[in-house]
């Protein structure tokens, strides 16, 4: 797989972490709340094994695919959200979006 596949894979998967994060934080029935938490993991775990491909592994990655990668991760997410909404899903706060998405890609060494 080369390495835009490999990054296009890792944003989907941890755009729906974030994605399942925010749902999380937007329902107050813990039995939701574990499935969403069980996705969170899942689709973490398979985020980082694609994050282990991509060079370079152990450093932040250069300030251009910084900014592309999170771009295509809010931009993911947010439509995503919009979806849920329409679905009839609520207490969906858009403006923690960002700072879940920042708090993502330094966890997985993507920015610093």
């Amino acid at each position: 797989m080369n390495r835009n596949k490999l990054i296009e894979v890792f944003i989907s998967n941890i755009s729906n972490a974030v994605i399942h994060q925010i749902l999380e934080k937007a329902i107050d029935r813990k039995e939701i709340s574990e499935k969403y938490q069980k996705e969170v993991k899942n689709s973490w775990e398979i985020a980082i094994k694609y994050r282990e491909k991509i060079n370079p592994v152990n450093r932040s990655l250069s300030g251009q695919d910084n900014e592309e990668i999170k771009r295509k991760i809010v931009n993911k997410v947010k439509a995503e959200l919009k979806i849920r909404i329409e679905r009839g899903y609520e207490n969906i706060d858009f403006s923690i979006v960002e700072d879940f998405v920042d708090n993502a890609l330094k966890q997985m060494k993507i920015m610093n």
